[in-house]
């Protein structure tokens, strides 16, 4: 019987050292930065709390894989919004769940 594991074990993500500053500092150069910075700082400091707290960098991460989400796919999403896509008739999710109730 071997000691080895019959499955490779996978490497979860972790983010470079540099990481949230780097990416506070692309925040801070975004259009914008008026509502992105306060919002990323709070979420950091509350996933750093609970980091403190539990042991775990799970929530660090997540809120680095999120911030870097959103900048990322901030410039399609300006392209989706400039591109004059009428969503007049779309359907307010709160409203749809009070008429279902």
């Amino acid at each position: 019987m071997s000691a080895q594991p019959d499955h490779t074990l996978t490497t979860p993500y972790a983010p470079a050292p540099g990481a949230p500053a780097d990416l506070l500092a692309q925040l801070r150069a975004d259009r914008r930065a008026s509502t992105w910075v306060p919002a990323f700082e709070q979420e950091w400091a509350a996933a750093l709390d609970e980091s403190r707290r539990t042991f775990s960098l799970a929530g660090l991460y997540a809120v680095l894989q999120d911030w870097q989400g959103r900048l990322a796919h901030a410039p399609a999403v300006d392209a989706f919004a400039a591109s004059g896509y009428d969503d007049s008739e779309v359907i307010d999710m709160a409203e749809l769940r009070v008429r279902r109730w």
